[in-house]
């Protein structure tokens, strides 16, 4: 697949506005742009066409942040993150004994799609995600026991894709939606 900045007169993917649009809500969470300037640029990267409209949109933000893996390792006790914390794109949660709490609910994810792996031994993790994201499950590998997860009959697009991979030995992953 061609990159809108490699061919600028290609049709534009809906994958390709959304990581512009993923680049404009980190540029605003940032401090970078104001909200009008967001309302603006927000406007013409939803009716660009072309790779040119839409590199003109995105004109003088920064490039998207390279990929990285942030890791979270603690040999016994919780992990915890809620609130507004930003969500990296690649998260690896480490953890022999304890259990783990994320909330994404009100989490700054810059990110259309952000990897968490799991790696628990004893102890199991409670994920909340934002009401309209979509979650992917299928690399998870329990152990023990059942993973607890209801996807809902109906979510909004826009939301960003979590896909859970890794492993948990003794203990129960539980993943529920926000509720707003």
């Amino acid at each position: 697949m061609t990159s809108p900045q490699e061919n600028p007169l290609a049709l534009l993917s809906e994958e390709d506005r959304e990581t512009a649009v993923q680049r404009l809500k980190a540029a605003y969470a940032d401090e970078r742009i104001s909200h009008e300037e967001m309302d603006e640029r927000l406007d013409r990267v939803l009716t660009a066409r072309t790779g040119s409209e839409l590199a003109s949109a995105l004109a003088s933000l920064p490039e998207g942040k390279a990929d990285t893996t942030s890791t979270i390792a603690a040999a016994g006790g919780r992990i915890r993150r809620s609130g507004a914390w930003r969500v990296p794109r690649h998260l690896k949660i480490e953890s022999a004994f304890g259990k783990v709490h994320l909330d994404l609910s009100r989490a700054v994810i810059g990110h259309p799609v952000v990897d968490i792996e799991l790696q628990l031994g004893t102890g199991g993790a409670r994920i909340t995600v934002p009401h309209d994201a979509i979650v992917d499950v299928e690399a998870l590998r329990n152990g023990w026991k059942d993973l607890r997860y209801k996807s809902p009959s109906q979510v909004r697009p826009g939301g960003p894709k979590i896909r859970i991979s890794g492993t948990v030995g003794f203990g129960r992953v539980k993943i529920r939606h926000a509720r707003r």
